[in-house]
This record gives C-alpha cells, sequence and structure tokens, in this order.
C-alpha cells in the first residue's frame, strides 16, 4: 500500500510581496524556512524510498529542510522542472493588487482561477498539467505501482494538475482547490493508485 506526500514549499519572499512569481528563482522567506521545519516535523517517523522535486530554490530548499528534520538523510531527490511552479509570464514580478488595476479584477480572476486561460505570455494550469502528467506517469507512477513512498516537494499549480489527476477531478473543481504552504498531504493508495485515504499532517 504505497503512500504518496506532497507538499507546497513554504511561504518564499514573494508569496511574502503577494507577487507573481512563476519561474522566478525567489528563496524562502524566514517563515517559509520555519514552514519547512514544521513539515519535517510531521514526517518524523515515516519511510520514503525516494522524493521529487521542482528545480527551483523555494522547493529545493522546503526539501532540504523537511528532509533534515525528518531525519531522511539518505534520502535520495531527483529534481526537474517539469515540477516547476506554473509559468505566469508577462504577469511574474507583478504585485497582484498592481496587476488588478491594470488589467481589471475580473481579467486577473480569469488568468488565476481558469483553467485553460493562460495569461499574456504564460501558461495556464492545463498547460502545466500537459508537462507535469507525462513526468507523473514515466518517473513516480511506476515507483508507486511497485509499492514504494514517494514525496514530492513542488509549487501551488505543479501539485494542482498531480491532485487533479490522483483524486480525478474536473478542470473546473481543481482550480478551488487551495493548497497552503509548508502543510504536508497525505495520500495512502492501494496497488491500483486509488485513494485510500487523504490527511493533511
Amino acid at each position: 500500500m504505497p503512500q504518496l506526500v506532497l507538499i507546497r514549499h513554504g511561504e518564499s519572499e514573494w508569496n511574502k510581496e503577494n507577487r507573481f512569481t512563476g519561474w522566478i528563482d525567489i528563496p524562502l522567506s524566514p517563515k517559509g524556512e520555519e514552514e519547512a521545519k514544521s513539515a519535517g516535523e510531521k514526517l518524523k517517523g515515516m519511510k520514503f524510498d525516494k522524493a521529487f522535486s521542482s528545480v527551483l530554490q523555494r522547493a529545493t530548499k522546503t526539501y532540504e529542510i523537511t528532509a533534515q528534520t525528518a531525519g531522511l538523510k539518505d534520502l535520495v531527490c531527483e529534481r526537474d522542472e517539469a515540477l516547476n511552479e506554473r509559468m505566469y509570464g508577462d504577469l511574474q514580478g507583478l504585485n497582484k493588487d498592481e496587476c488588478r488595476a491594470k488589467f481589471g479584477a475580473e481579467q486577473v480572476h480569469i488568468w488565476r482561477r481558469s483553467f485553460d486561460v493562460p495569461p499574456p505570455g504564460g501558461e495556464s494550469l492545463k498547460n502545466t498539467a500537459e508537462r507535469v502528467l507525462p513526468y507523473y506517469h514515466k518517473k513516480i507512477e511506476p515507483l508507486l505501482q511497485q509499492g514504494k513512498n514517494i514525496l514530492i516537494v513542488a509549487h501551488g499549480n505543479s501539485l494542482r494538475a498531480l491532485i487533479m489527476h490522483i483524486e480525478k477531478l474536473s478542470g473546473d473543481e481543481i482550480v478551488k482547490v487551495e493548497i497552503p504552504t509548508g502543510v504536508p498531504i497525505l495520500y495512502e493508495l492501494n496497488d491500483d493508485l486509488n485513494i485510500l485515504s487523504k490527511k493533511d499532517l
């Protein structure tokens, strides 16, 4: 019975400043580092066979702090840009309130919360899923099918893409899912990778 744990990285400096971050490589805030430590405390005593993260430092640092705190010193972590955050294009670096003033609140809401409407020069959640899920099917799913326990540390939208697949949600359903920073989500799966249980740790 494999276990899959998903963690959204701890708060970044731009999360704190309410900016669109996307692929910009922004570090964790002090609060984000504390969130990563808290996640590690919750994983103490758990066994993992492999970990995966994006290549962006807010995810890799969250992984490092979490693993160190949890005592997972021998755990191998594979990093891949397929797990990177959604690319926000022309919105990257802009404060969300500034974007609403510039483009209109309704348009910004559509870019943020629709499934298949990308911001200018960026990715929609549908586009994000189109790069996350092939990687998951190739690299992660076979390990789960072997009964391995897996830890994934990534981002709000790359994790939404995974959750949409794992929980069999529609595009309309997944855009309403909120994923807090630094909170491990534990799935227990059966041999067919259907969900037996799900809980926030």
